[in-house]
Formats: structure tokens, C-alpha cells, sequence
């Protein structure tokens, strides 16, 4: 019996390793084969920056964007030249790491081997995260941070790994500055119920950790504009979120085309935000709070939770359906992508459904952060300027739950197969459960699909 497990674990292991180089030779093909693809939206300006930044120009340019990510992209070019092809390299590399990260997590949260095995293998086979690893944002570079901070911190608070875990928030808040306001809640993992305390020591050093480098950009924020800052484009982004029009993102899309006109409509951030937070307030006033927070709730988890992903949206396809067409794939593996896309984003979608729905552990302090940080980002997209690629955070913990679910329902299925304790003790098949889960499921699906119809796009 201990044999044919082994066999059956080896078999598993080595159909992860053919579907997952079969997915990226997909992917490096789709991006090379027909014409390097061409860099589209902040990509551009991030690359513009880092080659700034290796002919001497300033680290940090402006307040729109965080420093990181143009600051490794130029350490990446110091070494090898201005490639993308090595920044993608490193950027795969990053994406393994994720997995493993991921399967690391998901054990520390209780699930079983399998449970996090199937998360890992799920995060890194589809095609709609692992096409993040090729393009120039920085959503690879911080979830990698993200996930390495949370694995450091499921262990018991000790020094060192607090400190390093502080570290790794302060360094994702540099390429994504939407975590800002979210950090003092991984304060929560320092905190024992048992005996209601703050393990001083370790959340001092963590916090020590964020400050340490972060300081520099706070510090460049107070020398150029009098107030620390990293970069700050909320205004912005929250004037463009309350006047979208669309369910699916880059139809008819705005953010580029206003973008130069918040730049030029006053010479320091505070007065641009100004500028625009008094346009937000004259559209409340005209439009009325509680209509504007149900147009909000009916289009921005449409864009949020869309089927059609970035690397969808780059794929040839209709501009009036908000395809850009800058991958010029032949048409099947433009099919290719797209079935293998949408199969991805089904599984997942629906496994959390389920895996949440049939989830029945108490949550422990590290499962909290992780609830608090999804509602944390659902809230705040509710007003704020949506695209599908910001839904990427989420995914590794939206895997977990479903891989959670995929490995029970795997095991239940198996005549011979014994669910482990953990697998058991965190997961429960009930009907009411499974009632829940579908009924979740099927408004993450319409979310996923039903935009493009609602819109009624391209029919006229």
C-alpha cells in the first residue's frame, strides 16, 4: 500500500512538472513567436523609468507610481543589459516561488498535504497568474513579498523572522502602495489570546523592519513635497473609479487619456488631490451617495472577478469588447489561451466558493489577517478605479480555499482513499454546506461572465 502511494505521488508530481512546462512554452510562445509583444499601460512607464534611472535620473520621478518595481527592473538591466527576457526570467522565478510559498502557507493554516499541494499546483498552472511572471507590473515582485512576510510570520513570533517579515511588508508597500493603510492589521499575528498581550519585542521589530525601508521614500516624499509620502494616486484613482462606465475593463478606457490631464492640473500632489476630491464631492452631491454606491456595487466586482483576465484582454479579440489585441497569436493558441484561461478561473472561482462555504476550522490569528485583507481589498475596490490584475493578491488564498475543497472532494471520491485528519478537520462535505457553496459559486461565475452581456457589448 506504502508503495503504490509513492508510485501514485510520483506519477502526480511528475504530470505537475509536463502541464507546467507546457503552459509556459504556451505562454513564452505566445510572446515571442508572432512579434515580441508590446509593453501596454504602466509597463511602459515603468521601463521608462528604470532606463531614467540608469542614466541618472531620479529613483523616484513622481508620486503616481511606487520606486520598486522601476528599481528592478533598472538592477536588472545594470547587470544584463535592457532586456525584458531577463526581467521575465526573474520573474519566473518569483512565480515558482510563489507556489512554494503558497503550499508552505497553507500547511501552517492547517490544511492538509494534499489540500496544499492542489492550492500550489492550481496558482501555478493557470495561465492567468503565471502570465503575470512576463509583463512589466509589479504584482509578481509584491505577492511574492506578501506571501514570504505571511509564511515568516505563521511561524512563532521570534525575533529575526519578524524583523525580515517586516522587511517584506515594507518592500511590498514599495511596489504596490495600496497596502499602506493595511499593515498595523499584521499586527494582529504578534497578539496571544490565550493571555490577551502584544509580544513586544518581535512587533517592535517588525514594525523597525516596514520603517527601515520605507524611510527613504517617506523621507524623498517630505524633501520634495512636504509630506511623507510614497506615491499617492488615490484621488485619481477614485475620480476615474466613480465615472466608469463598463463592466469589463479597457473598453472605452479613461485611465490613460485622464492620467496627463490630473498631471497637468496643478503643480503639487496635494493640489492635484484637491482638484480632484472636490470633483468627487461635486459628483456625490449631484448624483447622490446611495445611487452612487449601487452603481459601484453592480459594475466594480463585474471588473473585479472578470473572466476576461489581463492576458485575455491582450489577446487578439474585439476593441468594442475591451480586447487590445497585442499578442498577435495565431488563432489556436489565441483558442488555446482563452479555453485553458477560463477552465483556470472557473476552478478557482468555484473551489472557493465550496472551499469557503464547507470551511469549518476556527480561524486562527493568520487566517484572520488573510479574511481581513480580502474584505480589505473588496471594500476598497468598491469605489476606486478596477481592473482584473488587481484581483492577483487575492488568488494564492483563493486557491488555498479551493485546493482545500479539490482535495476533499478528490478523496471522498476515492474508494480506497482515507481523508487525513487535517483534510477532515478543515473541510466538511455537508448538504447545507455544499447548498452554500453552490449558491456562492454561482454568483462568482456571473460576476466572471455575465459583464460583457449586461453591457451589451459590441451589439451595436
Amino acid at each position: 500500500m506504502t508503495r503504490h502511494v509513492a508510485r501514485y505521488r510520483h506519477l502526480l508530481a511528475a504530470l505537475f512538472v509536463v502541464a507546467f512546462a507546457l503552459s509556459q512554452a504556451l505562454l513564452w510562445w505566445a510572446y515571442y513567436a508572432h512579434g515580441v509583444k508590446p509593453l501596454i499601460g504602466d509597463e511602459a512607464a515603468y521601463q521608462q523609468t528604470a532606463l531614467a534611472i540608469l542614466a541618472g535620473g531620479s529613483w523616484m520621478p513622481g508620486t503616481i507610481w511606487p520606486p520598486l518595481q522601476p528599481l528592478l527592473l533598472a538592477a536588472v538591466y545594470a547587470v544584463c543589459g535592457p532586456s525584458v527576457l531577463a526581467v521575465q526570467v526573474l520573474q519566473t522565478a518569483f512565480l515558482i516561488l510563489c507556489g512554494a510559498l503558497l503550499r508552505d502557507l497553507w500547511r501552517h493554516l492547517g490544511g492538509s498535504v494534499a489540500a496544499a499541494n492542489t492550492a500550489a499546483a492550481v496558482f501555478l498552472l493557470s495561465p492567468v497568474t503565471a502570465a503575470y511572471a512576463q509583463w512589466l507590473w509589479p504584482e509578481m515582485m509584491h505577492l511574492l513579498l506578501l506571501l514570504a512576510a505571511l509564511c515568516l510570520l505563521a511561524r512563532a513570533p521570534a525575533r529575526t523572522p519578524s524583523f525580515v517579515a517586516g522587511l517584506c511588508i515594507g518592500l511590498a508597500i514599495l511596489a504596490k502602495s495600496l497596502l499602506s493603510p493595511f499593515w498595523p492589521v499584521f499586527l494582529l499575528a504578534f497578539v496571544r489570546r490565550e493571555r490577551p498581550r502584544l509580544l513586544l519585542l518581535p512587533a517592535l521589530l517588525f514594525v523597525t523592519g516596514i520603517g527601515l525601508v520605507t524611510a527613504p521614500a517617506l523621507w524623498h516624499g517630505w524633501r520634495e513635497y512636504g509630506q511623507p509620502m510614497i506615491a499617492d494616486s488615490s484621488s485619481y484613482n477614485l475620480w476615474i473609479g466613480l465615472t466608469d462606465h463598463w463592466r469589463s475593463d479597457y473598453v472605452l478606457d479613461r485611465g490613460g487619456a485622464t492620467l496627463p490631464e490630473f498631471l497637468a492640473s496643478a503643480p503639487t500632489p496635494q493640489q492635484r488631490n484637491a482638484i480632484y476630491l472636490d470633483k468627487v464631492h461635486a459628483l456625490v452631491a449631484e448624483r447622490g451617495l446611495a445611487r452612487i454606491v449601487a452603481d459601484q456595487t453592480g459594475r466594480q466586482y463585474f471588473r473585479l472577478f472578470s473572466a476576461k483576465t489581463p492576458l485575455l484582454s491582450q489577446l487578439p479579440g474585439r476593441a468594442c469588447a475591451g480586447y487590445l489585441s497585442v499578442y498577435t497569436t495565431s488563432p489556436w493558441l489565441t483558442d488555446t489561451l482563452t479555453a485553458a484561461s477560463n477552465f483556470f478561473h472557473v476552478l478557482v472561482l468555484a473551489g472557493v466558493a465550496f472551499g469557503l462555504a464547507c470551511w469549518r476550522r476556527r480561524p486562527d490569528r493568520l487566517l484572520a489577517i488573510i479574511g481581513l485583507f480580502i474584505a480589505y481589498q473588496l471594500v476598497l475596490f468598491l469605489p476606486l478605479h478596477v481592473k482584473a490584475r488587481f484581483l492577483l493578491p487575492m488568488l494564492p488564498f483563493l486557491c488555498g480555499f479551493a485546493g482545500s475543497f479539490l482535495a476533499a472532494l478528490r478523496q471522498r471520491g476515492s474508494p480506497s482513499g482515507t481523508p487525513s485528519v487535517a483534510l477532515t478537520d478543515a473541510i466538511a462535505l455537508t448538504p447545507p454546506r455544499l447548498a452554500l457553496g453552490t449558491a456562492l459559486a454561482a454568483l462568482l461565475l456571473f460576476l466572471a461572465f455575465a459583464g460583457p452581456a449586461l453591457d451589451h457589448l459590441c451589439t451595436g
